[in-house]
């Protein structure tokens, strides 16, 4: 429940004080002086601002009422009002005839005051409450009921499909505010972000988006975004868990074998991506070791270049030489010095594909 605090009152006090010749003061729903131009009274009661509290009107103490009052001065005491609820009084000092009228105009001030804070602070909840919801709907124990209602009721949509597409940010404004971005002009977005350069945006299914484009206009905003990982459509919450799970993995594959590419999708490299999840899987080595002797006689990097090419064009020899920029009869030489290598034929077809697994774990140089 909304509740008058030390600074809005001094706020109101201060604003109304900057105009009006005279004291003005400010309390709580219990007579309590929160805010004033005599510093000293603060923190004490105010029992005028109590008959305005017990009665529910104005009321107005002339210099004989106010001596029968403690803590009390000539003035006007009129109630603060919000949403019908009456959660404080305000009290101007001086003669109440020639107050009456500013009173009123100074209420008026004050309760839209109120009013807007009011509405601060419940956007405020509205926003970590969701940011709260978002992070328990995509942990482990999202899908009870009471949290998907609770979902649905602060129109966050749970059913709604959506693709996970998690950022990497190098520099620039911090990850929340681009989730304020995001969500301001992509509607039904979700954004969580797990660090301060890492932000989860699920973004809805029947999304039709650029993301090249979307990371340019990103970097004229001041983002400069690292990396970029695309999942695929989820249809339901363990959907879209398991789909932060894998964007996380291609995030982390991308950073270490292919530190170039800015944008990853899962689409592209899912098989990748599972393999570098069990990269420390003892047996993934044997994938490794062929590639290791080629290296050790690559000083210049070609040969492996080469059997990238040749994995990238399914094996095609006339396409990849052309993408090599070399003869046929060159090609078939160095797929035979890296035959000769790596013990593994990459011209047949269980050759091939042994080398091409064990290249998605290998750094791009």
């Amino acid at each position: 429940m909304f509740e008058l605090d030390h600074d809005l009152a001094q706020d109101i006090v201060d604003r109304a004080m900057a105009i009006l010749p005279c004291n003005v003061n400010v309390m709580d729903s219990q007579g309590l002086i929160l805010g004033s131009g005599e510093p000293e009274r603060i923190n004490t009661r105010h029992e005028g601002a109590q008959l305005v509290l017990a009665n529910g009107r104005i009321v107005e103490l002339d210099g004989e009422a106010a001596k029968c009052l403690k803590g009390v001065q000539p003035g006007v005491n009129l109630p603060l009002m919000l949403d019908g609820r009456l959660i404080g009084v305000l009290g101007l000092t001086g003669d109440p005839q020639q107050l009456r009228t500013f009173g009123e105009l100074v209420r008026m001030t004050a309760e839209m005051l109120l009013a807007q804070r009011h509405l601060q602070v419940e956007q405020q909840w509205r926003r970590q409450r969701c940011d709260d919801l978002l992070a328990l709907l995509l942990g482990s124990s999202g899908d009870s009921t009471r949290l998907l209602d609770e979902a649905q009721q602060l129109g966050l949509k749970p059913q709604l499909a959506r693709v996970p597409c998690l950022f990497e940010l190098h520099s620039g404004p911090p990850a929340e505010a681009l989730s304020a971005w995001l969500m301001s002009r992509y509607p039904d977005s979700w954004c969580v972000s797990p660090a301060r350069e890492s932000l989860l945006w699920c973004r809805p299914a029947g999304l039709v988006l650029d993301e090249q484009r979307l990371l340019e206009r990103l970097q004229r905003h001041g983002w400069q975004v690292q990396r970029l990982a695309l999942g695929q459509p989820a249809q339901s919450l363990e959907q879209l868990r398991k789909g932060y799970r894998r964007v996380r993995d291609l995030l982390a594959y991308g950073r270490e074998v292919l530190p170039g590419e800015r944008l990853l999708s899962l689409a592209r490299y899912r098989l990748p991506t599972l393999l570098w999840r069990h990269r420390n899987d003892d047996a993934l080595d044997e994938l490794l070791e062929p590639l290791q002797r080629i290296r050790a006689k690559d000083a210049s990097g070609q040969l492996l270049a080469t059997l990238r090419a040749w994995c990238a064009h399914d094996g095609q020899s006339q396409a990849c030489a052309e993408a090599l920029g070399i003869h046929r009869n060159s090609l078939r030489y160095r797929l035979e010095r890296i035959a000769e290598l790596s013990e593994v034929d990459p011209q047949r077809l269980e050759g091939m594909l042994s080398l091409y697994l064990g290249l998605q774990l290998l750094p791009a140089q």
